[in-house]
């Protein structure tokens, strides 16, 4: 099966400032313990808890990823899906192995597969800054400072094969090959038909290093010869191990704060100085991707540096709004303090283009509708548990004239005097300026005031559930779903038990999605290229998450997918190409 390689080689082309920008974006999301000894210590074998190659990547790398070179587990993949994924999957498999394989005279099972590990790894190295070079290795190389290296780390099973292939595919291809030694490693390199100088490297007989720039092959052996790699970055060996997998189909990790600063000098939209000054704290996202019978887990952990002066908040106490919530729910978000998850999303996001939702805009909202003060009126009350949930109408109740589902806020306050004041003055808001009736009832013993627009139409509903948990129903009347919990909740439904991950647990937020129902009600906000066309494949997606300390976060995220046909085997390589 030839993706593992094809997945990195197809990186050469592509223009990496996009891609990092993409990588730095993303996401983008994870066990025993192992030390850096592990990767200093020349021939031993590298630790099967972390990246592969991680002592030879240097350590200021802006990403990397190790893949699965087993064609099993790759043949899984091209199983999940409708037909119009899987056909786009693999019109991508053929694209790349047409492009950077074949053209090239390589064959992933003949060349490659014989002899590589059962996982390889690619990283993207940023320019090197400009230093007066002790021992200039080519007449261009300053040319190819100036931009993003790929490197490949290729783990050797059988040393003989890989030899034996390694000398016929250079003897076959067309060019020069130049010989040359640094540091005790003989490198051979050869100017690439695009222009790039391809290096590869034999180290201690355990690695094939390949890169695309021979800066960054002696970068790479510098780290291997035991100077700063990636093993070597602040957390990364303690974290790592966290969300280590048996098997995994891949594993990544991301440089935060270099990336950033690459993506925003790149990108149209520039990053704001003080958006780029608090991920400076962070130091790295690393994670593992598992395959599983029905879908697609990420195991993500992500730290900050050391020395940094922000800390995390250790507060999980999220995880019991499902339980006030029915099981036919569609959609739920929760948080351990929504005041705390608003001040810190306001580090990040103010004045930033790239936020989805900015913050000025909310707090300019607010106050053209109501004249309230978000920070000051809403959030100052709201430091505890909450949820935002879409929850659909019963079937007796969808009528014409009635909403197909509602949008549900439940808060724990921190403040209820204060809440309730604000609750009050936001009654008289909809009387006075909207012409709203502000309607006080009951709904099963509790009270509740109604909002009941101008033409009639019950529009939205708030009140009090035990005691100290205001809840908000926006649209459907669906208050008596919620008032008394229900005999059903969402926390044991098939659905939310068979997507939302358990662990960990105590957790500081949780997500659960019912893609298929959600859009059959209402379209889900673009976020992603192509969304529309992996949302079809995709039945749900749940996240469960926690502050492991201080300064470190862990996610667990699950995506369900449908089963698509039996995978056909990819066409055969063109002869053209394969000339």
């Amino acid at each position: 099966m030839p993706l593992p390689v094809e997945s990195v080689l197809m990186q050469k082309k592509k223009n990496k400032p996009s891609l990092v920008l993409t990588l730095s974006a993303a996401g983008l999301l994870i066990g025993g313990g192992v030390t850096t000894y592990w990767f200093l210590t020349q021939g031993k074998p590298w630790s099967r808890d972390l990246l592969v190659g991680a002592n030879i990547i240097p350590q200021d790398a802006l990403f990397a990823v190790s893949l699965s070179t087993n064609p099993s587990q790759w043949k899984q993949l091209r199983q999940f899906g409708t037909k119009e994924t899987q056909a786009e999957l693999d019109r991508n498999l053929v694209q790349w192995r047409d492009r950077f394989l074949t053209s090239n005279g390589y064959d992933f099972q003949k060349d490659i597969q014989p002899w590589v590990g059962d996982r390889l790894t690619f990283a993207i190295l940023p320019p090197k800054a400009k230093k007066a070079a002790s021992k200039p290795v080519a007449s261009d190389t300053n040319a190819t400072n100036n931009r993003q290296s790929l490197l490949m780390v290729l783990p050797i099973k059988n040393l003989e094969q890989a030899q034996n292939i390694l000398t016929q595919q250079i003897t076959r291809k067309q060019g020069k090959w130049i010989d040359r030694t640094y540091k005790g490693i003989a490198i051979k390199e050869t100017k690439g038909t695009s222009g790039e100088k391809f290096s590869t490297a034999l180290l201690d007989k355990r690695f094939v290093l390949i890169t695309d720039n021979p800066q960054a092959t002696e970068r790479a052996i510098t780290a291997y010869k035991g100077e700063a790699s990636l093993a070597t970055v602040g957390g990364f060996a303690n974290n790592f191990p966290k969300v280590s997998q048996y098997q995994p189909f891949a594993q990544f990790y991301v440089n935060v704060p270099a990336s950033a600063k690459i993506a925003t000098a790149s990108g149209n939209r520039r990053l704001p100085a003080q958006v780029l000054a608090q991920l400076q704290n962070n130091q790295g996202l690393a994670g593992t991707i598992t395959l599983e019978p029905q879908g697609v887990r990420l195991q993500g952990v992500s730290w900050l540096k050391p020395n940094s002066k922000r800390q995390l908040a250790v507060e999980n106490k999220a995880g019991n709004m499902q339980n006030r919530l029915p099981a036919e729910t569609m959609m739920m978000v929760s948080g351990a303090n929504l005041r705390r998850l608003w001040a810190e999303y306001v580090l990040t996001s103010q004045n930033n283009p790239q936020s989805p939702i900015p913050p000025e805009q909310l707090r300019e909202g607010i106050k053209s509708l109501t004249n309230f003060d978000l920070d000051r009126d809403l959030i100052s009350w709201m430091g505890g548990e909450f949820s935002l949930s879409v929850i659909p109408n019963s079937p007796e109740d969808d009528s014409p004239d009635n909403f197909r589902a509602a949008l549900v806020f439940m808060v724990k306050t921190s403040d209820r005097q204060k809440a309730e004041k604000f609750l009050e003055k936001l009654d008289e808001v909809m009387k006075t300026q909207y012409q709203f009736r502000i309607q006080k009832g009951t709904v099963q013993g509790k009270p509740i005031v109604n909002w009941i627009a101008p033409f009639g139409t019950l529009t939205a509903t708030h009140g009090w559930l035990d005691g100290d948990i205001a809840f908000l129903v926006l649209g459907a009347p669906v208050t008596n779903k919620i008032v008394l919990q229900p005999p059903n909740t969402l926390a044991s439904s098939i659905p939310f038990q068979n997507t939302v991950p358990p662990q960990p647990n105590p957790t500081n937020g949780q997500l659960f999605l019912d893609v298929e129902r959600t859009a059959r009600y209402f379209p889900l906000p673009s976020l992603l290229p192509n969304q529309q066309t992996i949302l079809a494949a995709t039945r749900s997606i749940g996240v469960t998450s926690a502050v492991s300390d201080r300064r470190t976060a862990y996610y667990n995220i699950f995506v369900n997918l449908k089963q698509g046909e039996q995978p056909a085997p990819l066409p055969t390589p063109s002869l053209s190409l394969s000339k």
